[in-house]
């Protein structure tokens, strides 16, 4: 049929019979219900049903759970609760059709009928078969399921029931009224296979489990907020009028006291306290869990899914590489046919050249933080010497913040550029097929999305301030810009402000997009539409018509939704220590991206291909090298980037209860005064000295200043060597590194060992079902034979030697 809106488009729908469809459900094993399930109830003791009882009793006083959605506006998904059978047309009596033409839901009709068009020759030739080399070529333009008609209704879903399945899900999951209630998964995967639900599934799962993730992180920061008063430290830095400390850059910084910088030492404490050390053992542990769980959740999905006993079908040789390697082919020791065969020796050049490919890459984004760090050290000194108060006093904190934000906008533009590199690399592997393209491709993004977006906060983390030198004897980038100093009050700040900001601007931008970008597309088609037919001809259109002006399915699938929940947990687990608060501002941020790709699915995109799967593929391993990375980085930022282990070697060792065994905040007094050195100010170098000399904090030009450091004063026998106390809190610190991460470790691995993959229940009903089939097949069979040999008696047929 002809487009009404464009006559060089034609459309052609395709529709399967019931003959059609039975006989490739029986090729592909598409499982299908055949017996309603038994459950098998585990005997119980007397005492244990008794608790039952008491349990079930306290419940009924309870409310009803907010959360679960209405069983009455749901659908009976009757094959949840079957068991299943590769479907079989000599056996069709064994199993349960009540409607041929319902049967099979639309997801099978969809992925049934794709499969058959993926394997139709088109021409005479050898590489003349499959659909998508029609859409490659261009003969066709798209390729699509059909919606099951409009997502919304006149009349109310609670009086008159759902119109059909796609209002039924725009109801009760893209409706932003339900975002605290529970997915209808079983919905989902019906509507839109199983590869999308297992998304939803494991999103959902995520954060569900961020929760309590979220709730210790904001405890950890309302136990800093109501310590704050109590803190030695911050009381110590915001009574020290008198102690003045160096510029922290060249000329135009002025002499500053230690008590101005009162408000970031308060900040510093609300991230940096006792709490911090729990969070970061709680956070590595939570990870384990969380990826522990994931495995048995997965588990009972894919049992009620029957994904248990799928296995991937030997997928097809991309065409990109049948082209190339059609010359030199070799047999497939599976199928038996000769295919196209890649030789080692240029395997291996490819894999060489894409890897150099990626290594130049990264250097690419370490060059641009370098750039960024020679940004904040010359930008230091020019807001040292801005006309504006505000930003002259505050100029480390304008520097940080500005940064950032250049630091994001590199970060949005190298994002782009990435992709096209990820493409030409991928390509030029010559993977053989699209499972191996896929897994190829998602690790080169996610390599260089994670190194582009974590680079600068690295830096950050364990590079800033930490070579830098001394006052008379700076360390200077090509001798000539003096590198950064940490604020007077340390350099966790910086890193909370890097983390924040960085966060909550790569989430707005990334639902902005998602949602925006089509709802902008799809807004514009309308808007021709209504000008050309008006408002009423618009509703008249056919659902293929509908469908084709919506935005297409990425070409990715769903690889941008995963890369952004993957990115995402990564700075939830990585620098956790240093910000407690991005647990909750990812779970919230989740809240709102369950019901955002919901309304995407449902209203703005074309229905995709329904696939299947049986889990989240390559993601579940990169969830586990971060979890792994996360232990060494928060060990790592606990250790060098706070004053954790200072402020613990200080009230052990050199406190006032130093030898007493105690760490309390009596033991801090004078742990400020301890962390500062002194420098003479006439050992500065020319370029590094002070336009002004101090007088206006005591009158006279200043003779001293502090910095932050332990080295002996200037007049010792060795000027500005380092102290003994300076060795106590290194060897502290690797002790702690190496101690943090061997606990840690250790826990990780008896939680993953004690947790096993498949729950009891499970394993248990999964045998039980497994001797049931066998009964009821066997019993099936025995009643067909009966009946057959009864039909013959009747027709006066009898034979000998028969059974039963």
């Amino acid at each position: 049929q002809s487009s009404l809106t464009n006559s060089d488009i034609i459309f052609v729908k395709l529709h399967a019979p019931w003959e059609v469809l039975g006989k490739y459900a029986e090729l592909m094993n598409v499982r299908m219900p055949f017996r309603r399930k038994i459950y098998y109830l585990h005997r119980r003791y007397k005492f244990m049903n008794r608790i039952e009882k008491q349990i079930s009793r306290f419940r009924g006083w309870l409310p009803r759970k907010p959360m679960k959605l209405d069983k009455e506006t749901l659908p009976d998904l009757e094959e949840n609760d079957c068991y299943t059978a590769p479907f079989s047309q000599q056996r069709i009596h064994h199993f349960i059709i009540h409607n041929k033409d319902t049967f099979f839901n639309n997801a099978t009709r969809s992925r049934i009928v794709h499969h058959i068009l993926q394997r139709v020759k088109y021409e005479e030739g050898k590489n003349k078969i499959g659909l998508n080399r029609l859409l490659s070529n261009g003969s066709y333009e798209a390729a699509f399921p059909l919606h099951e008609g409009s997502y919304r209704s006149k009349n109310s879903i609670k009086t008159h029931g759902a119109e059909n399945h796609r209002h039924l899900l725009y109801e009760c999951w893209a409706s932003w009224g339900v975002w605290y209630k529970y997915q209808p998964l079983d919905l989902v995967r019906r509507y839109f296979g199983e590869k999308i639900g297992l998304y939803f599934a494991w999103l959902g799962w995520y954060t569900g489990m961020l929760f309590p993730a979220a709730f210790i992180g904001l405890f950890v920061f309302l136990y800093g907020v109501t310590t704050l008063n109590h803190c030695q430290v911050s009381k110590e830095v915001c009574q020290a009028t008198d102690i003045i400390m160096c510029p922290i850059c060249d000329k135009y910084c002025p002499f500053m006291r230690l008590s101005d910088s009162c408000i970031y030492a308060k900040v510093t404490h609300l991230f940096d306290n006792g709490a911090t050390v729990f969070f970061a053992v709680f956070m590595a542990v939570w990870a384990t869990v969380f990826l522990e769980f994931w495995k048995r959740r997965r588990a009972v999905i894919a049992y009620d899914w029957d994904l248990i006993d799928w296995e991937e079908e030997e997928e097809e040789i991309r065409p990109q590489f049948e082209a190339k390697y059609s010359k030199k082919e070799r047999m497939n020791p599976i199928s038996g046919k000769p295919e196209p065969y890649q030789a080692f020796a240029d395997k291996c050049s490819r894999l060489i050249v894409s890897a150099s490919g990626i290594f130049f890459m990264i250097c690419v984004v370490i060059a641009a933080v370098f750039g960024i760090v020679i940004y904040r050290v010359v930008t230091v000194s020019t807001f040292a010497a801005f006309k504006w108060a505000l930003i002259r006093n505050n100029s480390q904190v304008a520097t940080t913040g500005t940064a950032v934000c250049i630091n994001f906008c590199i970060i949005m533009l190298l994002n782009v550029l990435y992709e096209k590199v990820a493409l030409f690399l991928t390509n030029l592997e010559q993977p053989r097929t699209e499972s191996e393209w896929e897994n190829s491709f998602t690790l080169k993004m996610f390599l260089f999305q994670f190194v582009n977006l974590n680079s600068s906060t690295f830096y950050i983390a364990f590079f800033l301030g930490r070579f830098t030198g001394h006052p008379g004897a700076y360390l200077r980038l090509i001798n000539r810009w003096r590198l950064e100093e940490c604020h007077p009050s340390g350099c966790l700040i910086d890193l909370c402000m890097q983390m924040g900001i960085i966060m909550v601007l790569k989430q707005t931008w990334n639902n902005f997009m998602e949602l925006g970008y089509p709802l902008i597309q799809n807004w514009w088609t309308r808007r021709k539409l209504r000008q050309e037919y008006g408002t009423q001809g618009k509703t008249s259109f056919p659902q293929w018509e509908k469908d084709y002006n919506l935005q297409p399915m990425n070409a990715y699938g769903l690889f941008d939704e995963y890369l952004e929940m993957i990115l995402q947990f990564g700075f939830t687990t990585i620098f956790v220590a240093a910000f407690p608060l991005a647990p909750l501002l990812a779970l919230l941020n989740n809240i709102i991206e369950i019901r955002l790709d919901a309304y995407k699915f449902v209203t703005q995109w074309r229905r995709p291909l329904a696939s299947r799967a049986k889990d989240i593929g390559i993601w579940y391993g990169i969830l586990e090298g971060i979890g792994i990375l996360s232990v060494i980085t928060n060990a790592f930022v606990i250790a060098v980037t706070s004053d954790f282990i200072p402020r613990l070697v200080y009230a052990y060792k050199y406190g006032p209860c130093a030898g007493q065994g105690e760490a309390g905040q009596k033991c801090m007094v004078g742990y400020v005064n301890a962390s500062l050195s002194v420098f003479l100010v006439s050992d500065f170098e020319n370029r590094s000295e002070p336009t002004s000399n101090g007088s206006e904090f005591s009158g006279s030009p200043l003779k001293y200043c502090r910095y932050r450091d332990y080295r002996d004063p200037p007049h010792s026998p060795v000027p500005y060597g380092y102290t003994l106390q300076f060795w106590h809190v290194l060897a502290a610190r690797l002790a702690f590194i190496i101690v943090f991460e061997h606990l840690v470790f250790c826990i990780k691995h008896l939680i993953s060992y004690l947790i096993p993959d498949l729950p009891k229940d499970l394993r248990d009903r999964m045998r039980r079902e497994k001797y049931l089939i066998q009964e009821m097949m066997y019993e099936a069979e025995l009643e067909r034979l009966q009946k057959e040999r009864k039909e013959r008696k009747k027709n006066g047929k009898s034979y000998h030697n028969e059974w039963p």
